[in-house]
């Protein structure tokens, strides 16, 4: 004989308790009270559609992007390009100063711009080897071509 279930509590609109059946759900009755607590009070976007998301080129990709996206994290190339993009703004500041540097300013700048032509080569590698297709690809820096740039010549 199987034991005879109790109907599930619940409390009405007076706070007084029923102990009528009810089909609301566990879940649908925890949204109801969070909303009675004003728990959805604050939230991003109220009372407005929610912005779309444009996934077009992700593909079959888009939902792992957009968890990524939503904890925080992205995948590995965009981090490598991330890096690359950083590296490049410091080697674009050096070549920036170039113009107004001292001799000894400038012998400082070549050799911080050769360690760091090899870094960026280095991260454009690793972006290289990550990148899910070719369009995300970037080419490696030429070294005499970035001296060049940095003494103000042009290389052709």
């Amino acid at each position: 004989m199987e034991p005879q279930r109790k109907p599930p509590n619940r409390i009405n609109e007076r706070g007084e308790r029923e102990a009528a059946p009810t089909w609301e759900s566990l879940v649908d009755r925890q949204i109801r009270e969070a909303m009675d607590e004003g728990k959805f009070d604050d939230l991003p976007f109220q009372g407005q559609p929610l912005p779309a998301v444009d996934d077009a080129f992700a593909g079959e990709w888009a939902m792992a992007f957009r968890m990524l996206k939503n904890a925080g994290a992205a995948p590995p190339w965009i981090l490598a390009d991330k890096d690359a993009r950083a590296l490049l703004d410091r080697r674009d500041a050096i070549l920036a100063r170039a113009p107004v540097a001292s001799a000894i300013g400038r012998r400082r700048d070549r050799a911080e711009l050769e360690r760091l032509v090899i870094e960026i080569n280095a991260a454009i590698a690793r972006l290289n080897a990550e990148a899910p297709t070719d369009r995300q690809h970037r080419r490696p820096l030429v070294l005499a071509e970035e001296l060049a740039r940095l003494d103000g010549l042009e290389i052709r």
